[in-house]
């Protein structure tokens, strides 16, 4: 191993988010994964279980205490929420940097978080100081982070969709509209029936309309960068299909005068992950699958008042494993593309 490489953990690697970590980080130019744990997998090969990596990884799963990590460099969660929070303060001690890809550091109200995600906070001060993972919006903070809380999939497409109009103050806040579809590996790897082949194939519906956990992290970053408080109805859809998010978002112009196209090309020009496409255009998921890019186009249906904006991106990608990737690579002041230059397959 190179001594000057990054030496990296993975907690929680055996979900699709894990997974996909593994896949990225076992070609990045600057990384040695050195620990990878599984409570149920531990003393199995991880190529066993995941044979891609055959030939690539010569690692044991092992069980996911601090100890097996205390010597890497930066320790991924890619757990169920409620995981990280119980382990991130002792590596945190040790001065480990941790990027944490469930939703355990997102909200900074932890009111907030419990109400969502049923449960209580046990480490308040670390979700105080933690920095919330969009490069787009907060590289500077994350320059100097030792905690990155990593954006959900669907709060990362909506957020940068918006984000223009919003900032800008150009359509009316209390009248935002994400309608977003995901594909089924969003829900995660447990075996649940809704997800099930013959459940989910052939159909689409829309899912938690009561309210998705992921509005507060959404609106919690459109707030930061507007100067009035938004609202937003968000409805999310499954939709069959194995990964990729496609989001059309709606709100209401109170300024027609603005060049819409070029003010999301000017606001992405130096982003190296957010492809906003020609005009007339609209992106589709198959076009960033497998990819950390976030393809956005923008329109004014009939010249009315009335703007959308069309997002997609992979969920398991830009959505999680890839935007953490991202977010590493400027922790450590690397090329922030190192390890994510990649095409997608087509067809």
């Amino acid at each position: 191993m190179n001594t000057s490489q990054i030496k990296a953990g993975i907690v929680g690697a055996t979900g699709y988010t894990g997974q996909e970590l593994l896949r990225l980080l076992v070609k990045h130019p600057a990384v040695s994964i050195e620990a990878v744990t599984s409570r149920k997998e531990s003393g199995n090969s991880v190529s066993s279980l995941f044979p891609n990596l055959r030939g690539h990884l010569d690692l044991d799963f092992v069980v996911p205490e601090p100890s097996q990590l205390e010597s890497c460099d930066i320790v991924f969660f890619a757990t169920p929420n409620g995981t990280a929070m119980t382990m991130v303060p002792s590596l945190v001690e040790k001065g480990v940097k941790v990027i944490d890809l469930s939703a355990d550091f997102r909200i900074r109200d932890v009111g907030v978080w419990s109400q969502w995600y049923g449960m209580e906070h046990v480490c308040p001060d670390i979700v105080a100081s933690a920095i919330y993972g969009l490069p787009e919006v907060n590289r500077e903070l994350i320059k100097g982070a030792q905690v990155v809380a990593n954006p959900g999939c669907y709060p990362t497409a909506v957020q940068l969709g918006f984000l223009p109009l919003v900032k800008n103050g150009l359509v009316d806040n209390n009248r935002l509209i994400a309608d977003c579809k995901s594909g089924v590996s969003g829900a995660g790897r447990t075996a649940v029936e809704n997800f099930l082949l013959c459940e989910a194939s052939e159909s689409m519906k829309a899912y938690k309309i009561d309210g998705h956990r992921h509005l507060p992290e959404i609106t919690q970053g459109l707030n930061q960068v507007s100067s009035e408080k938004v609202s937003l109805t968000f409805m999310p859809h499954l939709t069959p299909m194995i990964r990729g998010i496609q989001a059309s978002l709606y709100a209401t112009l109170v300024d027609m005068s603005v060049d819409l196209q070029t003010l999301f090309e000017d606001t992405y020009k130096n982003e190296p992950f957010v492809d906003v496409l020609e005009a007339g255009l609209s992106p589709d998921t198959r076009s960033v699958r497998g990819t950390n890019n976030l393809q956005l186009s923008v329109c004014r249906p009939q010249n009315g008042d009335t703007v959308v904006v069309f997002a997609a991106e992979d969920n398991l990608v830009k959505g999680a494993a890839g935007q953490a990737i991202q977010n590493m690579n400027i922790m450590f002041g690397l090329n922030e593309s190192a390890g994510l230059e990649i095409l997608a397959a087509l067809p």
